[in-house]
């Protein structure tokens, strides 16, 4: 026989079950969301700190061509881009006045030394003048005043023919600097190399009169390049002669040029008050891709770590919530071992912001590492896994 039922009791039990209910569907629908780990693997590989410096790609030798002489060009036979060799003709100026020059110094010179033979003549002249006139007075067939004579005659011959002869030699130097003015009418090339400016055009008219004007700037090699970067005072303690050194242009942006600092030049340069150090990177340019004037982004390497473990420099900034921070001076990685995250305390080397170096701590290579952590996604909650809990 069925027992009736005792409403009195059955109310707030039902009450009770439906609270239950409700509360158990109100936390599935209002939980907060569980937690997605981001980790990265621990790796082996290079750590390299360096300096960025911007800079411009240049010849490592250049080499102005002037002229010491003023006059109107009068041809040309460079032009850009022209491969020349040592001594070839790049330009001549009107040698018409420096030719008519070289014409008057040669008459003065030949004029010189027709002076300088006929004053030679009279030497001899008065040498045997001199000896009759020394014989008579010997002889007491003369007087002592016209022997005088006769030798001062033959002394004052004697200088003047030394005079002519100098003077003989100062015409011809006269008409030598006079040669080699004409001679450098003749433009000419005094490297092996490439023309890259041309500053002159046929019948431009060129000054030598205060300084000395530029033609042409030749390249000797244009298959060795150097970049001439500015490294800050503060970082030109780590740019060294020897030192490993990359960078890139706007012409080639994805491509990597390698080079090498062969020289960090001592000289200050102030600009505004910022002092700046010029490091030269030298480079190999064989394809010729590289030219005179780019704008160069360098990265000269300041310290390298080879083949050694690490792992990326934002696990060492990762602090999962609710943990307690690091103690200052002490560094610390958090990995995922078994679903559950553990602290793993660590020694740190190089770290050049995108990966660390890992001198000491119990890490193992293809440990994961947490980087970071978010709302899980969908797949995740479909998952229903449990919080990972913390280790410490």
């Amino acid at each position: 026989m069925k027992r009736p039922i005792n409403w009195k009791l059955a109310g707030p039990l039902v009450a009770a079950g439906v609270l239950v209910v409700g509360g158990g569907a109100w936390w599935l629908t209002h939980r907060g969301p569980a937690v997605n780990y981001v980790t990265a693997p621990v790796t082996r590989g290079d750590v390299t700190t360096t300096i960025t410096a911007s800079g411009t790609v240049n010849p490592v030798v250049t080499v102005q061509v002037g002229t010491y002489v003023s006059g109107t060009i009068i041809s040309l036979t460079c032009d850009y881009n022209t491969r020349v060799h040592k001594g070839q003709l790049c330009a001549k100026i009107d040698p018409a006045p420096y030719q008519i020059i070289v014409d008057e110094d040669q008459a003065e010179l030949v004029t010189a030394r027709a002076q300088l033979v006929k004053d030679q003549a009279n030497v001899v002249y008065t040498k045997l003048a001199s000896g009759r006139a020394a014989l008579l007075f010997k002889e007491d067939s003369g007087s002592r005043d016209v022997a005088d004579a006769a030798l001062d005659a033959y002394n004052q011959a004697v200088a003047l023919a030394s005079l002519d002869a100098a003077q003989v030699a100062q015409k011809a130097a006269v008409l030598k600097a006079a040669k080699i003015n004409l001679n450098y009418t003749n433009i000419v090339s005094p490297v092996d190399g490439t023309v890259v400016t041309r500053d002159i055009t046929a019948g431009q008219t060129v000054a030598a009169s205060l300084q000395t004007p530029t033609l042409f700037l030749i390249a000797t090699d244009l298959t060795k390049m150097q970049v001439d970067t500015s490294v800050s005072e503060s970082d030109i303690a780590g740019a060294v002669e020897g030192a490993g050194a990359s960078f890139t242009v706007d012409a080639f942006p994805s491509k990597n040029f390698q080079g090498s600092v062969v020289q960090v030049r001592q000289s200050p340069i102030s600009v505004q008050n910022v002092i700046t150090y010029d490091a030269v990177v030298a480079v190999s340019n064989p394809g010729l891709l590289l030219k005179p004037g780019m704008t160069a982004t360098a990265s000269i390497v300041k310290s390298q770590s080879r083949n050694v473990l690490r792992v990326p420099s934002q696990a060492l900034r990762f602090t999962p919530a609710g943990a307690a921070k690091p103690v200052s001076g002490q560094r610390s990685v958090w990995t995922l071992r078994d679903g559950k995250l553990v602290q793993v305390q660590v020694t740190v080397g190089l770290d050049d912001q995108s990966f660390a170096e890992i001198k000491s701590g119990d890490l193992n290579l293809g440990d994961q590492v947490v980087t970071s952590e978010g709302a899980a996604t969908k797949t995740d909650k479909s998952k229903a896994a449990a919080t990972p809990s913390l280790h410490l």
